[in-house]
């Protein structure tokens, strides 16, 4: 599989059979990504009644700072950019809070940020 061309311009035969191979498998790996993403916003939605209820905050800094870290280890020893797991799990974080923020005023319990953690663009990084 060395030459993806044959000189005619149509594609080599066994480089499409490995194509089809790679996209098979990035496609069961979306799938499996997407179910976990739903399994993690289950239980993250879990834990946002829970502190509605309790009237916790919607973020907690110090786990995230936890989670973030951690996530950083696991991505260094998978040999995934660390940066991009960690932008990754911020996208995530965010619309963590903005669920529990939602719950929480659902909840009657005020405006839903009740933390003041603010990270300078209006939100608040968040790990559920």
């Amino acid at each position: 599989m060395t030459t993806s061309h044959t000189g005619t311009g149509a594609v080599d035969p066994a480089v499409r059979e490995e194509l089809a191979r790679l996209r098979d498998s990035i496609d069961n790996i979306d799938a499996a990504v997407v179910h976990m993403l739903a399994e993690r916003f289950k239980c993250t939605q879990q834990v946002g009644h829970l502190k509605a209820g309790h009237q916790l905050p919607p973020a907690d800094p110090a786990r995230e700072a936890k989670q973030i870290a951690r996530l950083r280890a696991l991505a260094e020893s998978a040999k995934l950019d660390p940066a991009f797991a960690e932008k990754f799990l911020n996208f995530i974080i965010a619309e963590v809070i903005h669920h529990h923020e939602r719950i929480a005023e659902s909840n009657g319990n005020g405006n839903g940020n009740g933390n003041g953690n603010e990270n300078g663009n209006g939100t608040a990084p968040a790990s559920g």
